[in-house]
Formats: C-alpha cells, structure tokens, sequence
C-alpha cells in the first residue's frame, strides 16, 4: 500500500498533464452561432434613442432589402472603435439601424457627434429587453436582417476593418 502511494503524485501528475495536453491538440470551437439565425425579428417597439433619428420597430426592417442591425452603446469602448467601419459599411450602400442599449438620449447624441452617424433609425432599449430577445450577449453586436425581417447572420463583437467584406458578403446573400 505504501508503495502506492508514493506513486500517486506522479499519477495524478501524469493525469493532470494528459487533461491539458487534449485541451491544446483538441481545443473546443469558439464560434457562436446564435439559435435565431433563421428565425423572424421578435416583435418590439422601441422610442428614439437620439434626437435627429426616429424610433424603430420590427416591421421597419421587413422592407423588402437586407439591413443590417446594430447593437450598441455611448459608454462602450469597442462600439467606438467599430464606428469607422460602420461608416465604410454606410458608404457601400448598407442600410444600418441600431438599438441603444441601457443609454440616455443625451449620451447617445455626444457619441453620434463624436464618431459618426451610419444609422437611419435608433431605437432605445433601456432595459435590454428587446437585445435579450434577439440573443444578444453583450455590445456591440450586429445583425444582418433579410428584407422579411429574418436574421440571416449574427457578428458578435465589434465589426473590424477586415470583417467589412465579410458582412458586405452576407448582405448581398440575405437578398
């Protein structure tokens, strides 16, 4: 028995060393793929969150042509850093609305001036409600939503300068 024991460290070792070698050959896949992704917007109607952009709803985003949605907030430091590409994203032609999550009318308008307005309509979601509805985990995050109001494609994060054709690409396929 003492034997044994004098073994165990060195089992438990061996053990411990097997667990995290599997762990770097066979690492687990860190995509998210959302559970919504082919299903409708759910239904919502949220006030304006910024002073020169109109409220928005659901049926806004079934007009017939893709959009893309975006989750953001004045006091997130990566929606900031996002915000050129949006505007490169504007530029190509895409129509963009967004959800202000947990802001205030006034702190939505000073990040607008501050780094740009891609967005035709933002509505305000105080409470998270309607960012909870839609699977959304955190800010920033964007949607891309086909012309009868599906989500076709979810980004989570901040969109970076080499994902722009990427999200371009799955506008064009949500037709």
């Amino acid at each position: 028995m003492r034997k044994l024991l004098i073994w165990l460290p060195l089992l438990l070792f061996l053990v411990f060393f097997g667990l995290f070698a599997s762990g770097l050959l066979y690492p687990d896949d860190r995509i998210i793929s959302s559970k919504l992704v082919g299903k409708p917007l759910p239904a919502f109607a949220l006030p304006p969150a910024a002073s020169d952009r109109p409220p928005l709803s659901n049926p806004q985003l079934t007009s017939g042509k893709p959009r893309l949605l975006n989750i953001f907030a004045s006091w997130c430091v990566p929606c900031a850093a996002e915000a050129p590409q949006l505007m490169a994203l504007k530029q190509a032609g895409v129509e963009i609305d967004a959800i202000a999550i947990r802001d205030a009318r006034p702190d939505v308008d000073a990040f607008l001036r501050r780094y740009g307005n891609p967005y035709s309509r933002i509505g305000l979601d105080a409470r998270s409600e309607v960012q909870i509805a839609l699977g959304s985990s955190g800010v920033p995050e964007s949607f891309v939503i086909d012309g009868q109001g599906r989500i076709a494609y979810q980004h989570v994060g901040d969109i970076r300068e080499d994902d722009v054709p990427m999200i371009l690409d799955r506008l064009r396929s949500a037709q």
